[in-house]
């Protein structure tokens, strides 16, 4: 029995007045999701506890099937998939690059900054502030800030892009106290290195923002998570563009397939993340697909490239492993859910609980949910609890 999920990162939405009241998946086109809705069971998915940030951090940690109450901020889950391992005494921050304007954060990815740039200016970074702690390269506008022997997890931080607008360069970090305000000055003087950087100035002349200013965030020390191969018997591994999933994946010993033109955007390459996983079944038991591209829509407001998002990883993704996976293996378990809402009004993460698709060939009697949307209540199921998922998987192909 072969197993894959399919996280559609931030795909559930709420309806919108320009496409006649639907959500966006309702809107789009997709006959794959509606299939594994139709012929499977369904029901909803509760991926961030009670009294948790619904980051994806705390969302994706459930999905691949452990409690994510053990996290100790996203900073470090980052770390090895930048070749970073951390210390018992280390404390990592995710680091952005942004762009401010009138003392408010204007754009939290810099315009998309490439991760040639961001090297060149991580390099400037060390350079003047390396007493202080070391930075180090990621993907594009994610980086990572690595400081050590001084406690900094028990800090309160603010994602960039839930305050993007409203957010004051010089509050991040509370409560105010020598801890937070060494942080929070490291970001205000970082702007005097990055504004007059080469760099940012040729940025400019090609009509880009500019990546003036770093964020630092989701600090915390490294986590002891668990073994994925223990505790399920099977051998796992995931697919992603984005290096927190890459950083959770290594700590619980999932093997990472690094993809070509896996960007974590729109432009991300679909075909490349399929045929991948396909190749990767050969040898795993487990496959997580992981697709940033609709959060990536929610948190910038855009409709029409969520909707095409989502029609991609339909089109696609879905439609191959459909045709493809009987071929590796006669029997097979497929799960899609989004892990958390990005809705397009908000342009942030939200805690409701979203839906989950499980088609397999041991189901013979599926619900009588017909499309795949954020209406589950024909489903099997009603709400179940995130870290759970998998086993109801390994439940279902035993039937």
């Amino acid at each position: 029995m072969k197993y894959v999920i399919v996280i559609a990162d931030g795909m559930a939405d709420e309806p919108l007045d320009e496409i006649n009241g639907e959500t966006p998946v309702v809107h789009a086109n997709t006959p794959n999701m509606d299939f594994i809705a139709r012929e499977g069971y369904t029901g909803l998915t509760k991926n961030v506890p009670d009294g948790m940030t619904p980051g994806s951090d705390v969302a994706n940690t459930s999905i691949m099937g452990f409690d994510p109450s053990m996290l100790k901020g996203r900073g470090p889950l980052e770390a090895p998939s930048v070749g970073v391992e951390l210390n018992d005494n280390d404390v990592a921050f995710r680091l952005n690059f942004i762009n401010v304007k009138d003392g408010a954060i204007n754009d939290f990815t810099a315009d998309h900054i490439t991760t040639e740039e961001a090297d060149e200016l991580i390099k400037a970074l060390n350079e003047h502030f390396g007493d202080i702690g070391q930075f180090y390269t990621g993907v594009s506008y994610r980086n990572l800030f690595v400081i050590s022997d001084i406690a900094m997890e028990d800090l309160k931080s603010t994602p960039p892009h839930d305050v993007v607008g409203q957010q004051t360069i010089n509050n991040n970090l509370k409560p105010e106290n020598e801890k937070s305000k060494l942080i929070n000055k490291l970001m205000e003087d970082s702007v005097e290195v990055l504004e007059n950087h080469p760099v940012n100035k040729k940025r400019v002349e090609e009509g880009k923002l500019p990546a003036n200013m770093i964020w630092l965030w989701g600090q915390g020390a490294k986590p002891v998570i668990g073994n994925f191969p223990e505790k399920y018997g099977l051998k796992g591994a995931t697919i992603t563009g984005v290096d927190l999933l890459k950083g959770i994946s290594t700590y619980i010993d999932l093997d990472v397939i690094e993809v070509p033109g896996a960007t974590a955007y729109f432009d991300t390459n679909y075909q490349n993340k399929v045929d991948y996983a396909l190749e990767s079944l050969k040898t795993h038991d487990v496959q997580f697909i992981h697709i940033e591209a609709p959060d990536e829509a929610g948190h910038e407001g855009n409709l029409p490239e969520k909707i095409r998002a989502i029609e991609n990883i339909d089109s696609i993704i879905l439609e191959k492993l459909l045709k493809e996976l009987p071929n590796i293996d006669e029997d097979y378990t497929i799960a899609l859910l989004p892990d958390h809402p990005t809705p397009i009004n908000i342009k942030t993460h939200t805690m409701s609980p979203v839906p989950f698709a499980i088609y397999s060939t041991s189901i013979k009697t599926p619900d009588d949910t017909q499309i795949f949307s954020e209406d589950m209540s024909q489903g099997k199921y009603d709400t179940i609890i995130g870290h759970t998922l998998l086993n109801e998987m390994i439940k279902i192909s035993k039937e």
